[in-house]
């Protein structure tokens, strides 16, 4: 866990070590670095008996990349925007809760199908759900289900303020997880960054959240090859079974045809880029006018900045089983609201995500012209054959 705060931390590694259980661990290592367990008085075996149920959720359907290692890579990512930008020095105890608790939860039980899949095949939950936000209502609304046995209610203790403020705020992170309401928010962020008023605060954390799901294009080639390989695998198998239904295949799900290169490309360039930008603006502009207020002990001092800047917190030991539950502190908060300032001063927030995301373009962009010469090949080939 040492790399926690780190833009390129490798979730696939921690499942590996961990022997499977790489949600649980990132789970209970952001709860005791924010403090959660103390400040919402969250008992440490609901909070291991959640995790657990969480974790049982993401691995039901066997799902190559909606699974336990991407809800700890979201997590993870999530936290890393709010505590290397300045962003949680913005926000309060409740909203930091919301935005972990929403990212940990937001694929639970995903049944590796696309909501268009569940629509077209009139699935039990398109029913349930009335074509709307099929699968983002399941895995909220399955979340705060499991919360009503007793030993896995981690939120027994909040004020029944503090729970309304807390379940509407994670209801709309995860709804905004549908990659339906994707250009409706890049569009309604980027009307909010240019006028003068301040920028709703829940629209922003849904976007950052939004983003940190759709983020593997912007982590190092290692990583994200690996998450390409799973989320393909994963469409390639429902075009196996739209096939066997009579359906149409849906995009990117004929493993016959698709161009995976050329398909990542036009992922970065449609979607992830243009994402990660507007993330970066409106990081900026929230974190800023933080900058010109009195110093105090929760700023970033200048050896702790940067990508991988790694937590002062007295709460960093190995979870999901901190010794003695030492982990969990009521000073974890005070080591995440820090902003990254430079030796003179200024906010200098870092977006290694725009590294990544050229470096990665540049990788699938050679690729793919070598694909589009051996299928040139081919076809001449074929054509030889064909004239003989």
């Amino acid at each position: 866990m040492k790399d926690i705060n780190s833009w390129s931390f490798d979730s696939f590694r921690l499942n590996e070590v961990s022997e499977g259980h790489a949600l649980k661990y990132v789970g209970f290592e952001l709860f005791n670095r924010y403090g959660f367990m103390d400040r919402f008085k969250i008992p440490f075996s609901a909070l291991d008996n959640y995790l657990t149920a969480l974790e049982v959720g993401y691995s039901k359907h066997n799902n190559p990349y909606h699974n336990v290692m991407h809800s700890a890579d979201v997590s993870q990512s999530s936290h890393f925007m709010l505590s290397q930008t300045g962003l949680a020095s913005s926000l309060g105890d409740l909203e930091l809760f919301a935005v972990i608790f929403g990212a940990l939860i937001h694929d639970y039980e995903h049944t590796g199908h696309t909501n268009s899949f569940h629509i077209q095949s009139g699935s039990s939950y398109a029913m349930l759900y009335n074509d709307r936000s099929v699968l983002e209502n399941h895995h909220v609304s399955s979340c705060f289900r499991l919360m009503k046995e007793e030993d896995k209610n981690v939120l027994q203790h909040l004020t029944r303020e503090e729970y309304r403020e807390f379940r509407n705020v994670v209801i709309e992170i995860v709804l905004a997880t549908d990659m339906s309401t994707h250009f409706v928010q890049i569009k309604t962020m980027k009307n909010m960054l240019s006028l003068p008023e301040g920028i709703d605060k829940n629209k922003a954390l849904c976007l950052i959240v939004h983003a940190c799901d759709i983020s593997h294009p912007s982590k190092p080639w290692h990583l994200h090859e690996r998450w390409t390989e799973g989320v393909l695998e994963e469409f390639f198998r429902q075009g196996d079974l739209e096939a066997s239904m009579g359906l149409p295949y849906s995009p990117l799900c004929d493993r016959h045809t698709v161009h995976i290169a050329e398909s990542q490309i036009g992922f970065i360039d449609f979607i992830v880029e243009p994402t990660m930008v507007v993330c970066g603006e409106l990081l900026t502009k929230m974190v800023e006018p933080l900058v010109s207020l009195p110093p105090t002990d929760t700023l970033f001092p200048p050896d702790k900045q940067g990508e991988g800047a790694e937590s002062a917190s007295p709460s960093a030991a190995l979870s999901p089983l901190p010794p003695g539950r030492s982990g969990s502190n009521s000073n974890g908060s005070n080591s995440i609201r820090r902003l990254p300032l430079n030796y003179c001063g200024k906010l200098e927030i870092p977006t290694p995500w725009m590294k990544f995301l050229h470096e990665n373009k540049a990788s699938w962009k050679e690729r793919a012209a070598k694909e589009e010469e051996e299928r040139k090949k081919a076809e001449a080939a074929k054509a030889a054959e064909f004239t003989k």
